[in-house]
């Protein structure tokens, strides 16, 4: 192990001591199968993404890491969940990309890839309300937000560029670094974490990290194809009523 491996190596075993780890938990922490003591034996590399993951959870500098910096720690730009391609048509301007239930489970992974985006389908809304912002159509997967949003139904949000610029108990579109999620967010008093809300009873919240979040979308409108020409008034009813706690749900936004 040449000297430059071996101080990597013991700052890295630094870390997790000074943060009360045993191997096999930090490794969890890492996403590092079973345990980091091969890390820590030198027998095993430090990857990129352990490196990321160092400086994401414990604000690592890479370069104090490799011996190349004495500064240990350095502040990440918190709360960027800005899209990270903007797309456009022949004329270029802006246009509203379509991710449906299929194409959800790969966004995460290429979420940077302009390639990919153009490979799904766009369109554009000539309306006020969809000017002097970025917009993105997905398709609600799953029965966690019924009743305002059924299974297969769309959403188009208006893209947030820094989780300061949203309120609580909003409707969003949440981009995490595995998945897609359509949910009510509510901040906590802990500003590092965000609990995701569905609108179905069944479903409990749950608590993640804000530095999950990769991308934000506020959802501010809808495209529904489930509309029966036959219903009877009680549906009507329903589907009026269900408008209503949307409207709701986007007036609050502006509140």
């Amino acid at each position: 192990m040449d000297k430059m491996t071996d101080q990597t190596v013991k700052r890295f075993k630094q870390i997790r001591e000074e943060n009360h780890y045993t191997q096999s938990d930090f490794a969890k922490v890492l996403d590092i199968k079973n345990s980091t003591a091969d890390i820590e034996r030198g027998k095993t590399k430090i990857s990129g993404k352990v490196v990321a993951k160092l400086l994401q959870e414990f604000s690592i500098n890479p370069l104090w890491l490799f011996g190349e910096s004495n500064q240990k720690k350095i502040a990440l730009e918190h709360g960027d969940v800005s899209p990270k391609v903007v797309t456009v048509d022949p004329q270029n301007n802006e246009n509203i990309v379509l991710v449906n239930v299929k194409a959800a489970a790969g966004y995460p992974h290429n979420v940077q890839d302009l390639d990919w985006y153009q490979q799904l389908p766009a369109f554009d809304i000539p309306l006020p309300e969809y000017r002097n912002a970025t917009y993105r159509g997905f398709q609600v997967e799953g029965d966690s937000m019924i009743p305002v949003l059924e299974p297969k139904e769309w959403v188009i949000g208006k893209a947030i560029n820094n989780l300061s610029e949203i309120g609580s108990n909003v409707i969003c579109v949440i981009v995490l670094e595995d998945s897609v999620v359509v949910k009510k967010i509510r901040k906590n008093e802990d500003a590092s974490t965000i609990t995701l809300v569905s609108l179905n009873p069944e479903y409990l919240p749950y608590t993640i990290k804000a530095h999950q979040i990769v991308e934000l979308w506020e959802v501010n409108s809808k495209l529904s194809f489930n509309v029966d020409a036959n219903s009877d008034n009680a549906s009507i009813k329903q589907l009026q009523e269900a408008m209503q706690v949307l409207t709701s749900e986007v007036r609050s936004l502006k509140n």
